[in-house]
């Protein structure tokens, strides 16, 4: 199991605000009032640290890209610098958006000297971060399946160097990371069978999920799906930018798009990935092809009932659903069954 802890230790007051709920509505909120996220465990193990957030002075414009890792974090990165950029060719996340609770690399004196809107990266559950009530928070999330198969290419092609980063920096909490076996079929399995196992990736993910989603009636949080983003590419950016008040004449809509591509961010991987990608990562472990459906053919039917089942009994069917092809599908689901119940 992931080590979990539900004592704090020293926190600034800014912080202690939000875990005693200062700044919260306890209890059921009157209408009008908002229930606030407050922070109730801390999360430790090779990659997090989410005591790191304890002292962290957020500032009132600050974002906060969350995901669970593979589900299209580097894309949202891409597209917010695009949007605080004005479409600029030269705007790298790479430099500037940085992974907080990483415990390898401190990066708060980085994200202290920024001058610019700051857009900030985080794999952490909902109720292990400290959570600001003016901070935009944009959380994206993938089917499962295309996530668990983008993850093992992504620690399958990680070099040794990047496993002796995350293991063996001093303070690890936990097991190590192990190096998952070649096939992806069967990491998929395990997941089904026990996604607690810290030894295969950084975070439990339906208890990750489900925090944000049950937030998603949050006034500062929009959630983002990764099929939506292909479907639309343009018209996910612009509902993006209007959640982040964020205003771009319209003539530099072409080059924000164009410059949030996969095509583009392929062809400009060197520049748009972190400066250490090409030494702890082989060739396509951190932007892949962007494909989905890559598992179709290699899992059974079988395999596949179970885990629409095992989705369902965790989420319940309408996350379940989102979860599996976003507001589009949901949509064409909606429709498909009225026209059902019209025939």
């Amino acid at each position: 199991m992931f080590s979990v802890s539900e004592t704090f230790g020293n926190i600034t007051q800014e912080a202690r605000i939000h875990f005693m709920g200062m700044d919260s509505v306890v209890g059921t909120p009157n209408e009008g009032e908002v229930h606030w996220p407050l922070k109730v465990r801390e999360l430790q193990n090779h990659h997090t640290d989410t005591t790191l957030w304890n002292d962290f002075k957020f500032r009132d414009d600050d974002i906060i890209i969350s995901t669970w890792a593979k589900s299209g974090t580097t894309w949202m990165q891409q597209i917010i610098s695009q949007l605080i950029h004005q479409g600029a060719d030269e705007a790298s996340a790479r430099d500037e958006s940085h992974w907080l609770d990483l415990r390898a690399v401190p990066v708060k004196p980085a994200l202290d000297a920024q001058t610019h809107r700051r857009y900030i990266k985080t794999h952490s559950p909902i109720d292990a971060l400290v959570y600001s009530p003016k901070a935009k928070y944009v959380f994206v999330a993938r089917d499962v399946r295309d996530t668990m198969w983008s993850m093992h290419n992504h620690l399958y092609c990680a070099t040794p160097t990047y496993y002796e980063l995350i293991n063996d920096t001093p303070g690890r909490v936990g097991p190590a990371l192990k190096r998952p076996s070649p096939d992806p079929a069967q990491y998929f399995r395990e997941f089904l069978e026990d996604d607690t196992d810290p030894t295969k990736s950084h975070s439990p993910f339906w208890e990750h999920f489900r925090g944000w989603w049950n937030a998603r009636g949050l006034p500062n949080l929009l959630l983002v799906h990764f099929n939506d983003l292909k479907a639309d590419l343009e018209g996910e950016i612009r509902r993006v930018a209007r959640f982040l008040e964020i205003e771009i004449p319209e003539e530099r809509w072409p080059d924000i798009v164009h410059h949030c591509t996969f095509k583009y961010m392929k062809e400009n991987e060197a520049r748009l990935s972190p400066e250490y990608a090409d030494v702890i990562f082989t060739s396509n472990a951190l932007i892949n092809k962007g494909d989905n459906g890559r598992w179709t053919n290699l899992l059974t039917k079988e395999d596949i009932d179970r885990f629409e089942k095992k989705a369902k009994m965790e989420l319940g069917e309408e996350a379940a659903d989102w979860l599996a092809g976003g507001n589009r599908y949901i949509a064409a689901k909606s429709q498909s069954s009225d026209n059902s119940n019209a025939v």
